[in-house]
């Protein structure tokens, strides 16, 4: 059975600009037993106005229902398959029109809860474990921004982006100690040492246009003033390419599939992410915001 579900965001209509993003993905899952499966894939309701968005999923002839879609945090929308025995197959395409965050910025509405939940150590990023080292090498800057861009230029400097180099069980202390890693493992080192000096950090699953080789994402984001600011110490994508898919404390809230119940591999994935026009460039120094 082919289980197709369309968007209700609002569209921007047939108009074309520099704002474009056409983004999708396959998953494949052999489900061994009826599984319940998690997926975090479809652009957040934050990324922009949508042209055209489509999720279908083949579950290999067997009948069951349309993904059920439950808000979550920061925009992310999340979707459960009830999966039956069999093959399943998910495609998601999706063209996004982009819009520009306001030049004076924009708040996070509940800046105290967030400052809060995003100091808090976590699965992968225990900040509480690293406070000694943050401190004594990254405390010293004048300005919130200055610590964030000298935490990001050590990672740059002292790990190595190898692929496939990490697990599902690899925190940021192990890509301290190993100096190797991707690009979650890039954004849960960045996460974990600007908490350890106290400075609010999460962790953001992108698609990235850019990307190569490409694949979903991973940046991580820090509160200053009232506003997130976004940071990407793999520097394989330029920031303002990005549309956001899910946001939390690390990879563990933001998982693109996950398998709650049941018995299924994964065992397939496509990712493509590209803009209309010109990619954009990207200055290191500047301060970039991401919808």
């Amino acid at each position: 059975m082919m289980s197709q579900w369309r968007s209700d965001r609002p569209r921007t209509g047939g108009v074309t600009s520099t704002g474009r993003r056409v983004v999708s993905c396959t998953l494949g899952f052999d489900v061994i037993e009826p599984a319940e499966i998690v997926l975090q894939l479809v652009a957040a309701r934050s990324a922009g106005g949508v042209a055209e968005e489509r999720l279908d999923v083949d579950s290999g002839g067997t009948p069951w229902a349309v993904p059920v879609e439950v808000a979550g945090p920061h925009g992310a929308r999340i979707h459960v398959i009830e999966a039956p025995r069999g093959r399943l197959t998910v495609d998601y395409r999706a063209e996004i029109e982009v819009v520009p965050v306001p030049a004076g910025g924009t708040r996070e509405p509940d800046a105290p809860l967030a400052r809060l939940t995003y100091l808090r150590p976590s699965r992968y990023c225990p900040s509480d474990h690293l406070v000694g080292f943050a401190v004594a090498e990254f405390a010293a800057g004048p300005t919130v921004r200055d610590r964030v861009q000298a935490i990001a230029e050590w990672i740059r400097g002292r790990v190595s982006y190898v692929a496939g180099s990490s697990s599902v069980h690899d925190s940021a202390e192990d890509t301290l100690l190993t100096g190797v890693g991707t690009c979650r493992d890039f954004a849960h080192l960045g996460i974990a040492l600007c908490r350890a000096i106290g400075i609010p950090a999460r962790f953001a699953s992108v698609y990235a246009p850019g990307l190569t080789p490409m694949d979903f994402h991973a940046v991580f984001e820090t509160l200053d003033d009232g506003r997130w600011t976004t940071h990407d110490a793999t520097d394989l994508a330029p920031r303002t390419s990005l549309v956001r898919i899910a946001t939390g404390r690390d990879a563990a809230d933001a998982a693109f599939a996950s398998i709650n119940r049941g018995i299924a591999s994964f065992d397939h994935l496509e990712v493509t992410a590209t803009v209309a026009g010109d990619l954009p460039a990207d200055d290191r120094r500047s301060s970039v915001e991401m919808p």
